[in-house]
């Protein structure tokens, strides 16, 4: 089992622990999504959906148990996977939340084995800190694997491979890389 990262904001506010989500979380995490979905910054879920992926999912709890984040990392294939649903409160936002998530999700990545590290965003510049790259064109994935991803039936990995049935990108956001653990980039 996975130690509990815990973190305390700059300032005298208090901490939050990164842990592993559980299905009981589903409901505060639909709750952190949904008003980034109203904004068109996020895709709303169904449920069923955050129960069937709770296990890619890492949330951020104050001491209290109130959940002020949430992230998930989704792997598409054997070196490849993405950072997607990442969420803070508004009242959390600016207190190192999200960067204790995607810095947790990498370090999940890094983990399982994967080697490089995608994500659809609008905070460009945060996931600049985190060293993500705007990705130029899709050169990232070999012709073989994308064939592969191809048969997905999931949406990010249709984004990803920016596929014309998400045309245009439905949020407009970036799509940003970052290759892990000094992978020099091919």
């Amino acid at each position: 089992m996975t130690a509990a990262l815990s973190v305390a904001s700059e300032s005298a506010a208090p901490t939050f622990r990164i842990r592993r989500a559980r299905t009981s979380d589903v409901a505060e995490i639909k709750r952190l999504v949904a008003p980034l979905a109203e904004r068109r910054i996020l895709i709303s879920k169904e449920s069923v959906a955050y129960y069937e992926s709770i296990q890619e999912f890492r949330v951020a709890e104050t001491p209290d148990g109130e959940l002020v984040g949430c992230g998930a990392l989704h792997v598409m294939w054997e070196d490849l996977a993405e950072v997607r649903t990442l969420a803070a409160a508004d009242s959390w936002r600016g207190q190192g939340v999200g960067h204790a998530l995607v810095e947790q999700l990498l370090a999940d990545a890094v983990d399982v084995g994967v080697q490089r590290v995608f994500c659809l965003t609008f905070e460009v510049r945060f996931f600049e800190r985190h060293g993500f790259e705007v990705m130029a064109d899709q050169s990232a994935v070999d012709p073989v694997v994308y064939s592969e991803l191809l048969r997905s039936s999931d949406e990010g990995v249709a984004e990803f491979l920016d596929l014309a049935r998400v045309k245009p990108n439905t949020l407009g956001n970036t799509r940003m890389i970052k290759w892990l653990a000094g992978r020099a980039k091919e």
